[in-house]
């Protein structure tokens, strides 16, 4: 059985009515987000929507920011748990052509689910979440690897962040908002495919 080293403490486990109120009021933020957009997401909302106090968001998450910055880590989190040690494709054990399409896919998806979260830290001028740069550096990193292991004639750390770049473009923004999260997840599997099936030229 380990032994705890001085000066080390085991995180505090979340209360069971602690973790109730904080799924609840992610789940009454994202659902607020998803009917009525940014312009609905006010902790008395917020408080209304997830039967809780507004004194009870502000203890768990400080403010709006710290609220929005919770939403934003935790499909993140998931992605970078999958890629570096979920099942396949996904995550490692598949030839590195098939994760690199099961990144995009999750990552096209993770976009469109978040759109207005995306759009809610934008118009309310949320600064970053503080790992985005971590986020984004271990994404940047995994395409880069992928892509060259495939495609070792490409200059793969450019193509693979221009490629990144158009998950979260504004056109991209807008298809989800017409209704054609499919349409647009097809369209960057295939030009995915495109480059990884496709030869440099001269």
């Amino acid at each position: 059985m380990p032994v705890e080293q001085p000066g080390e403490r085991a995180a505090p486990k979340e209360r069971a009515d602690a973790a109730r109120n904080r799924h609840a009021i992610l789940a009454a933020t994202r659902g607020l987000l998803a009917e009525y957009g940014a312009d609905a997401i006010t902790m008395d909302r917020v408080a209304a929507a997830a039967g809780v106090g507004k004194g009870t968001i502000f203890h768990r998450f400080g403010s709006r920011a710290g609220l929005l910055h919770a939403l934003v880590a935790e499909p993140a989190e998931a992605l970078l748990a999958g890629i570096t040690a979920g099942p396949p494709p996904l995550g490692p054990g598949a030839p590195a052509g098939a994760r690199l399409l099961a990144f995009f896919d999750t990552m096209t998806v993770m976009m469109a689910d978040n759109v207005e979260l995306m759009a809610a830290a934008t118009g309310m001028n949320i600064p970053p979440h503080p790992r985005t740069a971590e986020f984004h550096g271990t994404w940047d990193r995994h395409i880069t690897t992928l892509l060259a292991e495939v495609r070792p004639d490409l200059d793969a750390e450019a193509a693979g962040r221009l490629l990144f770049s158009s998950v979260g473009s504004e056109v991209a923004r807008a298809m989800v908002r017409a209704g054609e999260t499919e349409r647009l997840r097809s369209a960057i599997r295939a030009l995915v495919e495109s480059l990884l099936n496709g030869k440099s030229t001269p």
